[in-house]
């Protein structure tokens, strides 16, 4: 399996952002502790989420940053991501894990231990545990559940966990002292007006 990098870039495909853009920005600075998720609009055609994906891996690949795609596991396996991320709606991560095969990157979503125990037994690589904070980039999420809820995934399995949810540099230190592995960010930097400074303070708060 590739090495995780610590900061996560969910793609921000909303009307009006420019994924690539903050891609670009972010690549140069965070190089492999990069990891981009690749995730579209529910209504986004599966052609719109291969090119997408093409673009990502395309820039990612003279960094040594890691893409994956989230939800879409064929069109993971169709543009050769490094694997995947399933949510709770989606395919059970045992079913995702045959899909992807043995060796590929696959996250999971958890949000208490039992479920996350869960998801590593059926074959999950890493796991995002949230949402952590409020956020406003994803509806229909359930009440946050803060640094002692990532505190309790992380004792409870040894494979990475990836806080994600409403994170911001100023949360990362709690984060981490609960456990949490890396960050996973939407609007953090695609609402930055420096997405490349912005991505440098992650990258300091993560790694110091």
């Amino acid at each position: 399996m590739p090495s995780l990098g610590r900061l996560h870039l969910i793609t921000d495909t909303r009307p009006g952002r420019d994924p690539l853009a903050v891609l670009r920005a972010a690549l140069p600075v965070a190089r492999a502790e990069l990891v981009v998720q690749v995730r579209v609009e529910d209504d986004a055609t599966d052609r719109e989420a291969y090119e997408l994906a093409g673009r990502v891996l395309a820039l990612c690949a003279p960094y040594g940053a890691t893409c994956l795609v989230n939800d879409r596991l064929h069109v993971a396996l169709a543009v050769g991501a490094a694997g995947g991320h399933v949510g709770a709606e989606d395919l059970p991560v045992a079913a995702a894990r045959r899909v992807l095969g043995p060796t590929a990157v696959l996250g999971a979503t958890a949000r208490e231990p039992g479920t996350a125990t869960g998801a590593v037994a059926a074959g999950a690589s890493y796991l995002g545990v949230g949402p952590c904070h409020a956020t406003t980039t994803k509806i229909g999420l359930p009440d946050p559940i803060g640094p002692d809820g990532v505190r309790a995934v992380a004792g409870a399995v040894d494979v990475p966990v990836i806080a994600i949810g409403g994170v911001t540099v100023e949360t990362v230190p709690a984060l981490r002292a609960a456990g949490a592995y890396g960050v996973a960010v939407v609007g953090a930097l695609s609402d930055s007006p420096d997405p490349a400074r912005t991505t440098a303070a992650f990258v300091e708060a993560l790694t110091c």
